[in-house]
C-alpha cells in the first residue's frame, strides 16, 4: 500500500528534512514506487507537484528537496498502486474546491465494493478508489451543508460521520485539509509527533541525516507531523488508534 505524510503547523514551516526521509521510501528503503505527490498551502493558494515516477528517481522530487518552500498544511504521497494504473491522473495528493478553499486529499488503504453515486461536480478523473473517495467526501458535505461552510464542530463531526462510512469498504487511512485544519483518520496505521519548545536534535530512520531543529525554530514554534510509518528513531511518536479521527490546528490536537 501507499503511504502518508502530512506537517500542520503555527507558523509557516520547511518540511524538507522529514521529506527527505520519506521520500527515500518511494523505492529506496521500501517499495511505495509506483508515483508520489506533495501540496502545499500557502494563504488561500496551494503548490501541488505529482510526478508519476517513484519519489527516490524523480527529478520534481530532487526539485522539491532544493525548494525550501514554507507551509502550515502540507500533505504528501508515495504510492504503491492497488486500483488504477500507475499514471499522473492517479497521484495523490488531489486538489478540489469546496465553499472558496482548496481541499487537499491523500489516501493509503484498499476500498472493496465501494461503489458511490456522484451526481454533482465532484467526479474522479483517474481511476483509483482513493479519487473516488475524495470526491464523495466533498460531494455530501456540499449536500448536507449546501453552499456555506459550517461551525467547524459541525464539520468536524459530518466528516466522522462520512469517513466512517467510507472504512466500512475496506482501509482507510486518509489526510485531509482546507489549509485551515488538517484531518487524519486512521484505519490500520498512522502515527503523529509534536515539536515544540526545548528543540532538540533529530536523526532520521531512512537516511543517515539529523538536524538540530534548536538552531531552526523559535520557541513559540509547534509543528505536528503525521506518518504512516515514523520517520525518525530518537522521538515519541504516538500511534494513532483504528478508526480514530483526529484533527490539527495551528499544531495542536483539537479533536
Amino acid at each position: 500500500m501507499c503511504q502518508l505524510l502530512g506537517m500542520n503547523c503555527n507558523t509557516p514551516t520547511d518540511i524538507m528534512f522529514s521529506f527527505t526521509g520519506f521520500a527515500k521510501r518511494g523505492g529506496l528503503t521500501d517499495h511505495h514506487a509506483d508515483g508520489f505527490g506533495i501540496a502545499f498551502f500557502e494563504g488561500s493558494g496551494v503548490r501541488t507537484f505529482v510526478d508519476y515516477q517513484s519519489a527516490v528517481t524523480s527529478p520534481v522530487a530532487e526539485l522539491i528537496k532544493n525548494s525550501p518552500i514554507q507551509s502550515k498544511h502540507v500533505i504528501a504521497h508515495i504510492r504503491k498502486a492497488t486500483q488504477g494504473r500507475v499514471t499522473l491522473a492517479n497521484c495523490h495528493p488531489f486538489v478540489r474546491e469546496l465553499w472558496g478553499r482548496y481541499w487537499v486529499f491523500a489516501h493509503n488503504g484498499d476500498l472493496k465494493e465501494f461503489t458511490p453515486s456522484l451526481d454533482g461536480p465532484y467526479r474522479p478523473v483517474g481511476t483509483t478508489d482513493s479519487e473516488l473517495a475524495f470526491c464523495y467526501l466533498l460531494q455530501q458535505l456540499r449536500e448536507r451543508f449546501g453552499d456555506h461552510q459550517p461551525a467547524f464542530d459541525d464539520l468536524h463531526a459530518t466528516i466522522r460521520e462520512i469517513v466512517d462510512d467510507i472504512a466500512r469498504h475496506g482501509t482507510f487511512n486518509m489526510l485531509l485539509s482546507d489549509g485551515s485544519a488538517l484531518f487524519a483518520h486512521c484505519s490500520t496505521n498512522l502515527y503523529y509527533v509534536l515539536r515544540q519548545h526545548p528543540f532538540g536534535s533529530v536523526h532520521l530512520s531512512d537516511e543517515d541525516l539529523s538536524v538540530d531543529f534548536s538552531e531552526l525554530a523559535g520557541s513559540e514554534d509547534r509543528v505536528v507531523l503525521i506518518v504512516t510509518q515514523p520517520l525518525t528513531t530518537d522521538e515519541t511518536w504516538i500511534q494513532m488508534q483504528n478508526g480514530e479521527l483526529k484533527v490539527f490546528i495551528d499544531g495542536v490536537v483539537v479533536g
